[in-house]
């Protein structure tokens, strides 16, 4: 059996933040019910064949999932539970915002069976949320944090996003403090990434915003790790720290190159040949299902070398990177190639052991330009 996934696209937000490239709208109104029924049809509709899948993780992602109604959340999870084998189920994420989870609503959305919960912390910063054109405060962050305790989450995520303009040393480290102190049981640390597409994107190209430089991004990544090991937050991927066996499982499955089914308008879905995406707008999206017509604007065939180089991408971006013995042999040598030649071009930047190949931290520094080099 496969262990796989299944996300969930949930399109609405109160805003659109500045940054975000994910698709998201902010008007609502009658079209919620019409993406519900939208949604529960793919759902019900879905042909792929996942006899030989162990189906262990949902992960219900935005915009902002929090902001619908449960009766809306229990329509779809009812429509996966009724469609799938969920026997093996271990993991149900949901993300949310804070000042936009009431506690009752976390309430229901945990007797539902959702067991994990990630809050878009982002910064505690008055001046950085409204940089970031987020709607919440810090008061609203850990009232959310308590009451989804209270609520019965015992497995919860906080995203922080670092490099931010204007942003100094020390008020990240006060914020990645306070967030420990809150002792979550895993913590997202992303830098600021400038998105084409985005509002970001046009400051920066009519230099009206000025990103930090990659010496200090570089500086920030190893006080961020230093300090989260510190704590005994496990750093397993570039970006996510968590206790002890408590990575979130269903991230695992993009990075381990497992399949997983996707649903929703933009979402990217994977059943071990071949990629596809649905049509990245709500209304066309709606359409097509009502008028009988499967959702996806794209379908890509994963060719060996594809999977290969997808394998060592995503393979070393995490702590345990890649096995040798993984890369057939016909490509091996070419790859053992590229390693010798990079090897020599970034020195110190790879832990080798018998046939296993993981990034050092400097390597994670140099990962943007080591990984692309590295593929065949």
């Amino acid at each position: 059996m496969k262990s796989a996934g299944i996300y969930i696209h949930i399109p609405f937000c109160s805003i659109k933040c500045m940054y975000c490239d994910f698709y998201s709208i902010t008007e609502k109104g009658d079209i919620i019910q019409r993406f519900i029924d939208a949604i529960t049809k793919e759902i019900d509709s879905c042909t792929i064949d996942v006899s030989e899948w162990s189906l262990d993780t949902i992960f219900i992602g935005g915009g902002t999932p929090s902001i619908l109604e449960v009766n809306e959340i229990e329509k779809i999870l009812s429509s996966i539970y009724k469609n799938f084998d969920l026997s093996n189920l271990k993991e149900i994420t949901i993300e949310a915002n804070p000042g936009e989870a009431p506690i009752e609503r976390l309430k229901s959305l945990n007797y539902l069976g959702i067991n994990r919960l990630s809050i878009g912390v982002q910064s505690l910063q008055p001046e950085l949320l409204k940089f970031l054109s987020r709607i919440h405060d810090s008061k609203q962050i850990y009232d959310t944090f308590d009451n989804a305790r209270s609520a019965g989450f015992q497995n919860i995520n906080c995203d922080l996003i670092y490099s931010i303009p204007d942003q100094t040393l020390e008020m990240w480290l006060n914020d990645l403090e306070a967030i420990i102190n809150l002792e979550p049981e895993h913590i997202s640390a992303y830098t600021l990434t400038v998105e084409k597409g985005t509002e970001l994107f046009k400051m920066v190209a009519n230099k009206n915003v000025h990103m930090p430089d990659d010496s200090q991004n570089s500086e920030w990544f190893i006080k961020t790790r230093d300090k989260l090991i510190l704590n005994d937050y496990h750093p397993y991927e570039i970006s996510n720290f968590s206790k002890p066996n408590l990575e979130c499982r269903h991230n695992l499955h993009y990075w381990r190159i497992e399949p997983y089914l996707a649903f929703g308008p933009s979402a990217h879905g994977f059943d071990g040949y071949n990629r596809w995406n649905n049509v990245r707008n709500l209304n066309n999206y709606i359409e097509k299902l009502t008028s009988g017509e499967p959702p996806i604007s794209k379908i890509e065939k994963l060719t060996l070398l594809d999977k290969i180089n997808e394998y060592i991408g995503f393979g070393l971006r995490m702590d345990k990177g890649i096995t040798l013995d993984k890369i057939p042999q016909p490509f091996r040598k070419s790859f053992e190639s590229n390693l010798l030649s990079i090897d020599k071009k970034y020195p110190n930047c790879f832990l080798k052991i018998g046939a296993n190949i993981a990034l050092s931290q400097t390597g994670l520094l140099f990962s943007d330009q080591i990984i692309p080099d590295l593929l065949l």
